[in-house]
């Protein structure tokens, strides 16, 4: 524990020396990172050491708040997601300080670094935290820092709205988890999580709707999601990646830490977290495929993912309901592999799209185009991240998915008729989800990779800088990895399970075997697969040397003068998905078809508005709006009518009481 202290204290110094210096760019700009890479490393350590079977370690200092106390304790569950949560704020740090190198001469880049290192301190004390008071003071800490992050661009009025959304969603959510945590401490007498047992059903019930909400908020559940497409677009680039890659898993950490506290769960438990999955799992893969904006496409499928882990989870803990440790363990598996995952590939996705933007000036797909050639680098890494989100084989986001399809497989035989609606639901969705996000990252890779540039911003974009080269490399070679290792990965899942499940180390470490020898016949077969496509790129390669090779233009239909406008644009390549899906989308198309002997111009565009937003949250803070207008003639702008206010409220709390 001390080496984890140590780590949270020089990400700290870290963040301090580079406001102190915030007047030098380049000193605020390194201390900055490397603050936040050096106690990254170090708090690093104990994670590991304790997800490879060391016993868990705590500590705990009496504070003078009621019901609070500094307790802290890295457990399996709590290093299982601390270590993707390090890792990816170290990697995008490194990103970041080649980066922001554009803003040196206008912005502070101390403050910018103080709340990126905060943000990093909230999310690793959020989950170590083991008191309710703590727990929600790093939430909040973690929730301020980001929204400062989020508005780094504050002149402008798009990133000022995203801002504020922002901060509203998040304390929306924050508000229901003190409710959460006041009953739990009125059953408990107190807020250390060791110290919660027996929690009656009613209660528990009651519990685990409160934490759906103020956690589902910060995981981006649909409809709680309405933050996400602003707060992603506005955001720096390497903020983007950690909040969309490890922030919103704190979200799912709460929530698996609250099915440990609240005892044995509800049938109707599992249904909620299946629903809730196959909703935001298909909804937000539609309204990502629907979008031109490139960050905002990337943020919708941050909602896919976390609708995909949910789908995990709900599963996990339909067999623990069932007694079927086969759906239990391979479910849980499956999504907490995929938070690993999910935050590698996102993680990668969005700081490859900060590179095109950084390098374009625009981040509109239908602006874009041709530029593998002048970003190759950028490019491949991209096209890695879009295999892994897309599920395929052999890369890392297949095997979390494969094994929550494994689950549903093979744990039908332990679990019977009961289990097949629900599992029938989670197969049919995840099988939609994969579909569909293959489409959505051809569009996206296809579009803006390949063809011609569309603008002129396209033709003179150049690569990345080292750092972020370095950045991205990193994670595509990390996606990669978890994939062909994932025999070995998912071992180290047998802790968390076990904490969720209640089921023995040794019944985990048996259903794992299983599963490990199913995806070994899968790795096996793509190292074959890539070791035959490399051998004849090597040959063909070999062959050519010396050779004088020929290239022409590629076959043009009869046109002898083919311009960039002829490409399929991002609404014409989705338009038959999203036509198939109009009664969800309800996209507006604005539409001008040629006509004539001599055409004259013509345009296809369609507009996707996210329905949460248009038919939830708009009318329903209308009505808030409106509502609480009406009691504007309590404002008088009169500090003494204000603390008679606050008088007569005491008084009425004494009176109350007594």
């Amino acid at each position: 524990m001390a080496l984890f202290l140590l780590g949270l204290a020089v990400i700290f110094s870290g963040g301090l020396a580079s406001l102190l210096w915030g007047r030098k760019p380049g000193a605020a700009d390194g201390l900055g990172a490397a603050g936040a890479v050096a106690g990254g490393v170090i708090a690093a350590v104990p994670a590991f050491r304790i997800l490879l079977g060391a016993p868990a370690a705590s500590l705990q200092w009496n504070w003078n708040i009621p019901y609070g106390s500094f307790y802290i304790q890295i457990d399996s569950l709590s290093a299982f997601f601390l270590i993707p949560i390090i890792g990816l704020s170290v990697i995008a740090a490194v990103y970041g300080s080649d980066y922001l190198r554009a803003y040196r001469d206008r912005k502070n880049l101390g403050v910018a670094w103080f709340f990126y290192n905060l943000l990093l301190i909230g999310m690793m004390l959020v989950v170590v935290a083991r008191n309710g008071v703590l727990f929600l003071i790093a939430w909040e800490t973690m929730s301020l820092a980001s929204f400062f992050l989020v508005t780094f661009e504050y002149e402008k009025p798009m990133v000022r709205r995203a801002g504020w959304i922002y901060l509203i969603a998040m304390h929306i959510g924050t508000a229901f988890l003190i409710v959460f945590f006041l009953l739990l401490g009125r059953h408990a007498g107190s807020l250390n999580f060791d110290a919660i047992s027996g929690v009656p059903s009613s209660l528990a019930s009651a519990l685990f709707l409160l934490a759906i909400v103020g956690f589902g908020t910060k995981a981006g559940f649909m409809p709680l999601h309405v933050w996400l497409p602003y707060a992603h677009p506005a955001a720096p680039s390497h903020v983007s990646a950690v909040m969309s890659g490890v922030m919103i898993k704190t979200g799912i950490y709460g929530l698996v830490r609250t099915l440990t506290i609240l005892g044995p769960p509800q049938e109707w438990w599992c249904w909620t977290l299946i629903a809730i999955g196959a909703v935001s799992g298909i909804a937000g893969v539609l309204f990502a495929l629907a979008q031109h904006d490139l960050k905002r496409l990337l943020a919708y499928h941050s909602v896919e993912n976390i609708g995909i882990i949910t789908l995990g989870l709900g599963l996990g803990l339909l067999g623990v309901n069932m007694n079927a440790p086969t759906l239990a363990v391979l479910g849980f598996a499956g999504g907490l592999f995929h938070v690993v995952n999910h935050a590698v590939f996102k993680g990668l996705l969005f700081l490859g799209a900060g590179s095109v933007i950084k390098s374009c000036g625009t981040g509109q797909i239908d602006a874009l185009g041709g530029i593998i050639k002048r970003m190759p680098w950028t490019a491949f890494a991209f096209l890695t991240g879009s295999i892994a989100i897309s599920g395929l084989p052999p890369l890392n986001g297949f095997a979390s998915e494969f094994l929550i399809y494994l689950g549903v497989f093979r744990g039908d035989i332990d679990a019977g008729f009961k289990a097949a609606i629900p599992e029938l639901a989670i197969i049919g969705g995840l099988a939609l989800i994969g579909g569909l996000a293959l489409a959505c990252f051809t569009k996206a890779f296809g579009i803006i990779f390949l063809g011609h540039p569309r603008s002129e911003a396209a033709e003179r974009a150049r690569e990345a800088g080292w750092g972020m080269r370095a950045a991205t490399t990193a994670l595509a070679v990390l996606c990669v990895l978890l994939g062909l290792l994932s025999p070995l990965v998912i071992q180290s899942v047998k802790g968390p399970i076990s904490l969720i499940s209640g089921f023995d180390d040794e019944l985990a470490r048996v259903v794992l075997g299983y599963a490990t020898r199913v995806l070994i016949g899968f790795v096996s077969v793509s190292a074959v697969l890539i070791a035959v496509t490399a051998f004849f790129a090597v040959l063909r390669r070999r062959l050519l040397r010396g050779r004088s090779v020929r290239r022409a233009p590629t076959w043009d239909c009869g046109y002898a003068r083919p311009t960039p406008k002829m490409q399929y644009t991002a609404s014409s390549f989705a338009q038959p998905l999203t036509d198939l899906f109009k009664i969800f989308l309800r996209s507006k198309k604005d539409v001008s078809l040629p006509e004539g002997l001599f055409p004259g111009r013509s345009h296809f565009h369609t507009d996707t508005k996210d329905v949460s937003e248009e038919y939830l949250h708009e009318p329903a803070f209308e009505w808030i709006t409106s509502f609480l207008g009406k009691f504007k003639w309590l404002q008088h702008g009169r500090l003494q009518i204000y603390i008679l206010y606050i008088a007569l409220t005491l008084l009425a709390l004494l009176i109350w009481k007594l």
